[in-house]
Order: structure tokens, then C-alpha cells, then sequence
């Protein structure tokens, strides 16, 4: 898609409440203008450009600080206290209840994605299972400076695999990244301390906890569950 299509797309995501995916399409807009800003020879058009960037980067910068609020904000429903080495805390026990068909937009910051993917599948596999109405996933994580080619080709994997469900995942790196959140269209914003990472790995890996995370022996960390306004 060329820049005026991307853009179109963000003031119709804008319009209809999905900010979540206007922010990743106005940012994505932006970036092409720029480009061709850069490019641009003629004054007047360069004059154009400028003028358009600046309107569309105001109202990406307003969404994304009101994202950042709702991810600051709220009152606490439940707070869970996981001891080490206990079970019982997979994904789906631990936020299930707040799963519905409500959730169409969910952020993910979670900045240390670096070879644990299975954790990410697996919240994944939880959320879309039980959000039917679910269209759009934004990952915020870390670059990860060992092997960014491992890391590109597994997200790439999984944006495609959830394209086929008519999902968008759209992933950005942010370095300086450090707090975990995980933030839910319908109104809710779900912390946990290790982020996504809490489970031990399975020792000997072909026993119970395998695939069920309700078997899997956890580390140590706290998970607050916030009520927020919807994200809209």
C-alpha cells in the first residue's frame, strides 16, 4: 500500500474506535511521507508533505498518549501472588474470565522476546481462542541484538499464521523499552512482573506442562489486574 491508502485505513480506524491499529497505520504512513519528503525536489510539494506529516503526526502522538494513560491508569480488580515452583496459573486461568467477544484490539509490550516464542504462542492461542471478534494484535518488544534474523523470521511467521485468521499482528521495536503490560480493548490492563516469562522450562521436557500451562511450574511474580475506560 502507498502512503495515502495507509493513511485512509488509519482515519477509518481512528473513526470507528480502533486506536490500537489507527496509531500502527498512522506511524506506518508517516514513515513512507517522510521518504518521499526526502526524495521531493519541488518546494511546493515538499511544502505539502510538511504540512500533512505534521497533521497526521499530532494525532498519532495524541493516541499514543492516550494509550499510555490507560496503561497508568485504573482501578486494581485482582491481584495474584505466584509462589515459586507453584502450578495453576496458566494464561487462560489467570485472565480468562476477562476474554470476551469485547476484545478486538490487544497490546502487548513485553521487551525481552528473545527466543522464548512458545510463551508468545501461547498467550496468543489463549486470547484469539477466546476473543472471536479479535482483528488486530500490536507487539511492542526489544531488537534483539544476538540474532535480529532469528528474531524478524519468527515474528514474520507468526504475523503470517495469524494473517490466515484474518488478524493483523503488527510488531515495532522500542530499545529502551523496560515495564511489561498487556492492555485489552474491552477495558482491562493485565501486569505481570516477568511479563510473559514467568514459567519454568519443563525438566524433563516430555512431562505434564508441556503444552498445558496449568501444569508448568511458575517463578516467582506478582500479576495486578487493572479496570480501565475501553480503549476507544
Amino acid at each position: 500500500m502507498n502512503a495515502k491508502e495507509i493513511l485512509m485505513k488509519a482515519v477509518v480506524c481512528d473513526q470507528t474506535g480502533r486506536l490500537l491499529q489507527a496509531l500502527a497505520y498512522y506511524q506506518d504512513g508517516i514513515k513512507i511521507l517522510m521518504d518521499l519528503v526526502n526524495e521531493e525536489t519541488d518546494v511546493g510539494r515538499k511544502k505539502v508533505y510538511h504540512s500533512r506529516i505534521k497533521e497526521y503526526l499530532d494525532r498519532a502522538e495524541q493516541i499514543k498518549e492516550r494509550i499510555s494513560r490507560f496503561g497508568h491508569s485504573g482501578s486494581l480488580l485482582h491481584s495474584v501472588s505466584i509462589e515459586d515452583g507453584a502450578t495453576g496459573y496458566s494464561y487462560h486461568t489467570l485472565i480468562g474470565k476477562y476474554l470476551s467477544n469485547e476484545v478486538k484490539e490487544v497490546l502487548i509490550e513485553e521487551p525481552y522476546l528473545v527466543e522464548r516464542y512458545q510463551n508468545l504462542i501461547n498467550f496468543l492461542e489463549v486470547i484469539i481462542k477466546n476473543c472471536a471478534d479479535l482483528k488486530f494484535v500490536r507487539l511492542v518488544t526489544k531488537t534483539d541484538t544476538k540474532n535480529p534474523a532469528n528474531q524478524m523470521t519468527a515474528l514474520d511467521n507468526i504475523k503470517t499464521d495469524l494473517s490466515v485468521r484474518e488478524i493483523i499482528l503488527h510488531f515495532t521495536f522500542e530499545d529502551t523499552l523496560h515495564d511489561r503490560k498487556i492492555l485489552l480493548s474491552s477495558g482491562y490492563v493485565i501486569k505481570i512482573g516477568r511479563g510473559l516469562h514467568f514459567y519454568k522450562p519443563n525438566n524433563p521436557r516430555y512431562t505434564l506442562g508441556m503444552c498445558d500451562y496449568d501444569f508448568r511450574k511458575c517463578l516467582q511474580t506478582d500479576v495486578d489486574i487493572l479496570r480501565i475506560k475501553k480503549v476507544s
